[in-house]
């Protein structure tokens, strides 16, 4: 698999430095594109207080590359993952405003029909972003809030997140050991 992943200026820059972790190490994926914005660099640096992952899997395109692969539907990506998604970039995806690589990669998923996650990371939410939400679904985006879940009952703060990233590997369609409701832990 080719994975694109988005990361923008919202907070929660530990979903994306998990979701690289656990997608560099698979042996489906072959190849990330890695995107982010001027703002998810400092916010990720303010919240982990480290450098953004690097792995020999990832390939870093700058957000105003128009000329790399992703912003073209004949470089066959299989899946994006927008982690975590600012109100206004998902704004920007769910009117076709191709103005940055992530809005115009996340367009080129929507319009080759292929997976696109949007994380959305804010709270609350309000009339226009349940409006782009509607219209990113009905494009035929996944919505994945970086909502975690409890009753896995996660003992630190990565196992916590990882609850939201199971998802994302779900709609994706990368297999992972996450115990569903009902099931043993």
């Amino acid at each position: 698999m080719k994975i694109t992943i988005g990361i923008t200026g919202a907070s929660g820059a530990i979903y994306a430095k998990r979701l690289l972790e656990y997608i560099a190490q698979d042996k489906q994926v072959e190849k990330i594109a890695l995107i982010y914005s001027q703002t998810a660099l400092k916010v990720w640096q303010h919240e982990l207080n480290e450098e953004i992952f690097s792995h020999k899997k990832i390939t870093l395109y700058d957000n105003q590359d128009y000329f790399s692969p992703v912003a073209s539907g004949s470089a066959k990506y299989d899946a994006m993952v927008v982690v975590p998604c600012s109100m206004g970039t998902m704004g920007k995806i769910a009117n076709s405003i191709a103005d940055n690589l992530i809005s115009r990669a996340a367009d080129v998923m929507l319009k080759e029909n292929r997976r696109l996650v949007i994380v959305p990371r804010e709270t609350p939410y309000n009339l226009i972003h349940l409006k782009n939400m509607e219209k990113l679904i009905l494009a035929g985006a996944h919505i994945i809030p970086a909502s975690p879940s409890f009753y896995s009952r996660p003992e630190n703060i990565n196992q916590l997140v990882d609850t939201v990233i199971y998802k994302i590997l779900d709609h994706i369609g990368l297999e992972n050991n996450f115990l569903g409701w009902g099931e043993e832990f």
